[in-house]
Parts: C-alpha cells; structure tokens; sequence
C-alpha cells in the first residue's frame, strides 16, 4: 500500500506541476512579464519534474527488491 500512496503521490505532483506551469507560461505571455521571470516558473517545474523521476525510480527500485 505504501508504494500506491507513493505513486499517488507523484502523480498527483505532476499533473499538478504541469498545470501550473502552463498557467504562467500564458499568464507571462499575456501580460508581458520579462523573460528571467517566466524563466523562475521554467525552473521550479524543472525541479519537480526531477524529484518525480527520482521518487519512480526509487519506487522502482523497492519493488524490484521486494521480488527477489
């Protein structure tokens, strides 16, 4: 069950990451905000894109144990 919760979890993240970065792409779009800004939002989602791949790895990795 904790590996679900787990996976839950990061989907949740991801959906929720990728929503709010094409919100403040357009929202930058259409309100002109200079390009280092737009470029923070870029960054952050870079980031938790990064922690969901290696939280899927991990829990790739514990269940690849957990059959041996």
């Amino acid at each position: 069950m904790e590996i679900a919760r787990r996976a839950r979890t990061i989907a949740v993240v991801l959906a929720f990451t990728m929503i709010l970065w094409m919100g403040a792409q357009l929202t930058g779009a259409s309100l002109g905000l200079p390009p280092g800004l737009v470029f923070i939002f870029d960054g952050l989602a870079l980031a938790a894109f990064a922690w969901a791949l290696v939280a899927t790895i991990r829990i790739w990795q514990k269940r690849r144990d957990e059959r041996k």
